[in-house]
């Protein structure tokens, strides 16, 4: 009987014939078709298998060898040039950063001198022009003319009661969320620059009289703003933890400065982040003079 898979169209193609006819009516398989079916690798990777397992190694080309000893030789003198480049500029670049820091250092020490003799000079000329406007009434409105103006452009140093706010960032400390690393691209700070200048608003506000932060007098063309991870205030670099002092009447302005928005921003941070916040009454607060800065132009805002 012949194999199932030999009756096509549901009939055997064989029926009816002698066994002698049946071998004469069949088509033998070509043996391309053969070897296509039972022979899954070509004949020559075979045989160059074969040889491979005689020889026991694999021949390559004498140039393979040759371009593959080329590319370790120039990578090793690429290497070498560039540690030899390193070492001959290394002492020049040490000499370099030393004479730098020297600059900066000799700047440092020339800029406090300078300041140290412009606060000399400016409080000798106070004095005379106080001696000078304070004999006649008319000296004496000009005078008070001239402090509410020096005060309002924080060019005089201040002493009085107000208050003492102390912000302390919690830095690197472990725990923090996400959205603590947003608020300074690749960095884990927590006080910004938007929140220090919030506060300083809210205790305009809240009625002071004068505010410095970090040491340095807030008043006109004076700035709070972010530089990387610094926060400089008028240019000078201020670090954790910042201290705002405010002078003005304490209680009237602790009243209202516990309800402004600077004072819930930081309460916020502080649940939030864990932002070290202190906010008290004080006596005796010593403000610093401001820079000096000459104005070009200015324009009167209201009657």
């Amino acid at each position: 009987m012949p194999a199932p898979d030999s009756a096509l169209g549901g009939y055997d193609p064989l029926a009816g014939l002698r066994s002698d006819q049946q071998a004469a009516s069949r088509i033998p398989l070509p043996s391309l078709l053969r070897s296509l079916l039972t022979e899954h690798l070509d004949p020559g990777y075979a045989a160059a298998a074969t040889e491979r397992e005689r020889t026991g190694r694999t021949r390559r080309p004498v140039s393979t060898y040759a371009w593959q000893a080329l590319s370790a030789l120039l990578i090793a003198v690429v290497f070498a040039a560039a540690v030899a480049q390193a070492r001959s500029t290394a002492p020049g670049v040490n000499a370099a950063q030393q004479v730098l820091a020297a600059s900066v250092r000799s700047a440092e020490g020339t800029t406090d001198r300078l300041t140290r003799r412009r606060d000399e000079l400016a409080s000798q000329a106070d004095d005379i022009q106080r001696r000078q406007l304070r004999d006649d009434a008319t000296g004496r409105d000009l005078l008070s003319r001239l402090d509410a103006l020096s005060l309002a452009a924080a060019t005089t140093a201040v002493i009085g009661p107000g208050l003492t706010i102390t912000v302390t960032d919690p830095g690197m400390s472990r725990g923090l969320s996400d959205v603590s690393d947003q608020r300074v691209p690749g960095s884990r700070q927590i006080i910004l620059d938007r929140d220090l200048q919030l506060v300083v608003n809210s205790l305009w506000a809240s009625g002071a009289e004068a505010i410095s932060v970090g040491g340095v007098r807030m008043g006109p063309n004076v700035t709070i703003r972010q530089a990387g991870g610094a926060i400089l205030v008028d240019n000078h670099p201020i670090s954790s933890p910042y201290t705002i002092l405010a002078v003005g009447p304490p209680n009237s302005m602790r009243d209202t400065f516990d309800h402004s928005g600077g004072l819930q921003r930081l309460r916020l941070l502080e649940a939030s982040y864990g932002v070290g916040v202190s906010v008290a009454n004080g006596d005796g607060l010593s403000l610093p003079a401001g820079a000096i800065r000459e104005i070009k132009f200015a324009k009167q805002i209201g009657p």
